[in-house]
């Protein structure tokens, strides 16, 4: 159900700046199962699976502090770190799904817009697997750019990511939406003058009350509703809980 906080302009919206992990796809067994790797190479105790999953949102040089409990001798922090991204590179795509509807709201969108909104996306995530998680699953046709969290000197909440998105498609913050599972979704949309819808179907929808959206949605067919754009499929034919490996 679609819950509005504060009405969105639907008739001047330009641009529309997704998060990944947890609003485009479902990524948390793949980040889950390569941090463990990274526990068991450095023969550490392994985490269960929703633990992790509440590490997940900051980028991946906090999830693998988060798992480590903050180690204090940094060549082994970096030595991890390592680990995990390489690790994490190979089995990226192994679990990893576009959330079910999310590829139906995209289309609907660019289709109804007549290109005319932009869509980009802006991660936390390293740029490399952010790029090669969209590319293999079939989304790089939809977006106009994909930055990480290595792309900038900072990470979301900061609106460094988003300015730049918003200077390079020629759209004014009043004109741009952020979407995002995240209190670091929000946060960077109000950083950024911009306009929020807050995912709760995601990994981290509890965040969101930190720091509330102009609109939550609790499924992805639901952001075609919120935009005001006609979709090409009823919403009841598509369950939120559904998606396809990759």
């Amino acid at each position: 159900m679609i819950r509005v906080i504060r009405p969105i302009p639907q008739d001047r919206i330009r641009l529309l700046i997704f998060d990944l992990d947890g609003t485009l796809v479902d990524s948390q067994l793949d980040l889950a199962h390569s941090v463990n790797a990274m526990l068991r190479h450095f023969q550490k105790p392994e985490l269960p699976v929703d633990v992790i999953s509440g590490y997940i949102g900051d980028g991946a040089p906090m999830l693998v502090r988060r798992a480590l409990n903050d180690p204090q001798n940094e060549s082994f922090f970096h030595d991890a770190m390592d680990f995990f991204i390489r690790y994490y590179r190979e089995h990226k795509l192994d679990n990893t799904y576009v959330y079910a509807g999310m590829k139906e709201a995209l289309e609907s969108i660019r289709e109804a817009s007549d290109g005319k909104i932009k869509m980009a996306v802006l991660s936390n995530k390293p740029v490399r697997p952010s790029e090669g998680i969209v590319e293999g699953l079939g989304l790089g046709t939809y977006f106009e750019a994909v930055y990480g969290g290595n792309s900038f000197a900072t990470k979301k909440p900061d609106p460094e990511g988003a300015r730049k998105l918003l200077a390079d498609t020629g759209t004014a913050p009043e004109e741009a939406v952020m979407v995002g599972d995240s209190h670091n979704d929000t946060l960077t949309a109000r950083n950024a003058g911009m306009w929020s819808i807050g995912c709760n179907y995601g990994l981290s929808p509890h965040s969101l009350e930190n720091a509330p959206p102009d609109i939550y949605i609790d499924a992805p067919y639901e952001l075609v509703e919120a935009l005001g754009i006609q979709g090409k499929y009823k919403s009841s034919e598509v369950p939120a809980s559904e998606g396809f490996s990759g």
